[in-house]
């Protein structure tokens, strides 16, 4: 997919997932997609059915729609893209006065 375009550098997204699969099992399948280098997943509501976790993903030209369709596979969804990085490099979020 890389091309003369910047690519999506940072996915971070927030999913409502099952108990099962767990977030190790989920972690490792989207550890292993083509451009992922790297996973963070973070659990940060349960209840008796789902999960809600936010992911985390980096890579030099991460393909959302990939990555979504894994996620669906293992009977998640996502609710949102909570940021999103392209470019060159990581451009940080840097706090303002509106921010406080």
């Amino acid at each position: 997919m890389m091309n003369n375009k910047s690519g999506i550098r940072r996915l971070v997204l927030d999913v409502l997932k099952p108990h099962n699969p767990s977030i190790v099992e989920l972690a490792g399948v989207l550890g292993d997609v083509e451009g992922v280098d790297g996973v963070n997943l973070s659990l940060y509501e349960m209840d008796q059915k789902t999960e809600n976790v936010k992911i985390t993903l980096e890579g030099l030209d991460l393909d959302y729609e990939l990555i979504r369709q894994e996620i669906e596979n293992m009977g998640a969804v996502v609710h949102s893209v909570d940021e999103i990085a392209a470019g060159k490099k990581i451009i940080e979020e840097v706090e303002t006065h509106q921010d406080r």
